[in-house]
């Protein structure tokens, strides 16, 4: 009987883990690696709200997946008509796109520490992870992708390697805030790279296409409480890795690679391997799960057949969007003197356009009886999730905001 339990448990387990660690792309990976090199370990107390923002996101669209059985814009364009499904999808594919290139940059980065040239290493991911999704079925696509997450462990190893000063690292978990600007730019940064949508739409299809239903879902909430934590956890040693080194001699970076190099010296050969073996990782699982989640947010959005497990001749809008996306993503990353930090800011102004209003959108969804029954939120889950909504949507306005302004010089 326990057997039988711990194999429903493995059944079960999946979306939410995948949807979370794609959280940790490689902007994410800068970002938390900026947050480290910048304020040490001042920023670590926010990983604490973060992970409960998260974990409250996910569970709504998991939620959603396992009533309903339906994507989050197949819910969209039936509940809010086609022109505020297309404006998402429009806003969606730009972000995502942008994003792409910046996740095949960091697999180029990455390998090119292990002596891999960047026109050989972009072009032969980009063909496995094609193979693997087009040719595979769902549940070794799955399989491979939770292996692709156990590659984050290699941040847990950097960070001891670092030998921080881990009564700091504790003192950090305290709640504080700082006034200057730059401080308040990378809390809502921490934020807004986090919390992104796709991830969102990636675990509401994951969970539909899977079969999740009612009955299994106390274990689908645990993998998605389970995948927020650990992603959570991941971004909190990278932030101690970088602010045991860098912060300590003062260096500045403007990339997860930049991060990578530039702990050799510092914390030795094997942090940095690690570091540079956790940003492949992370890279090639986000360049696997964003053309993915794409394809799956346009393919549900106009009613088109979607789904690893279908074949091309059964869902070719959605096999041939994939395809599109990740040959266009390689061969932008590819480009000489292509500028993947532009790329990030870029795409993080669109997510931070898109995000408020995903979040406003599965709202909606969740709380509308007629469509979830019993499983609306409670009172109480409720007022968690709505000060989640409003938090991230003011803190995405402002990242926005202060964004643009530093591209057009106006500000530092």
């Amino acid at each position: 009987m326990r057997r039988t339990g711990f194999l429903r448990v493995l059944a079960i387990i999946g979306p939410g883990l995948i949807a979370a660690n794609a959280g940790n792309d490689a902007p994410g990976i800068a970002t938390y690696s900026s947050a480290g090199a910048q304020y040490g370990y001042s920023l670590l107390w926010a990983m604490l709200l973060i992970a409960f923002g998260v974990a409250i996101v996910q569970e709504m669209a998991a939620r959603m997946g396992a009533v309903t059985g339906k994507g989050l814009t197949d819910l969209i364009r039936e509940n809010f008509g086609v022109r505020w499904t297309l404006i998402a999808v429009i806003a969606f594919l730009i972000a995502a796109s942008s994003t792409i290139v910046a996740n095949f940059a960091g697999i180029g980065a990455a390998l090119a520490f292990f002596g891999i040239p960047i026109y050989l290493s972009v072009p032969v991911i980009a063909a496995l992870i094609w193979y693997l999704v087009v040719r595979g079925s769902y549940t070794a696509v799955e399989r491979a992708f939770l292996a692709m997450s156990l590659v984050f462990l290699g941040y847990i190893a950097s960070a001891f390697l670092a030998r921080p000063d881990w009564s700091a690292v504790a003192s950090g978990l305290r709640p504080r805030l700082q006034t200057d600007s730059g401080y308040i730019l990378l809390l809502v940064a921490l934020i807004g790279t986090t919390i992104s949508p796709h991830m969102q739409l990636f675990v509401q299809s994951a969970v539909a296409e899977k079969g999740i239903r009612m009955r299994d879902y106390p274990l689908e909430r645990l993998d998605v409480y389970l995948g927020s934590f650990f992603a959570c956890t991941i971004a909190t040693f990278i932030i101690i890795t970088t602010g045991a080194t860098l912060h300590r001699q003062g260096i500045t970076i403007e990339s997860a690679a930049d991060a990578a190099m530039a702990l050799r010296p510092l914390a030795g050969p094997y942090a940095t391997a690690l570091f540079s073996i956790g940003l492949f990782g992370a890279s090639m699982l986000a360049t696997g799960v964003l053309p993915l989640a794409t394809a799956y947010a346009v393919s549900e959005a106009f009613g088109f057949e979607r789904g690893v497990s279908r074949s091309f001749e059964e869902a070719p809008f959605f096999t041939g969007l994939f395809t599109v996306l990740l040959v266009i993503g390689a061969l932008v990353a590819l480009i000489p003197g292509i500028n993947p930090i532009d790329l990030m800011i870029y795409s993080q102004v669109i997510q931070g356009i898109l995000l408020p209003v995903t979040l406003l959108f599965i709202m909606r969804l969740v709380n509308d009886r007629d469509l979830m029954g019993d499983y609306v939120n409670s009172r109480l889950f409720n007022f968690a999730a709505w000060s989640v909504t409003v938090v991230v949507s003011i803190l995405s306005v402002v990242l926005i905001v202060v964004t643009l302004l530093q591209a057009a010089g106006v500000i530092a």
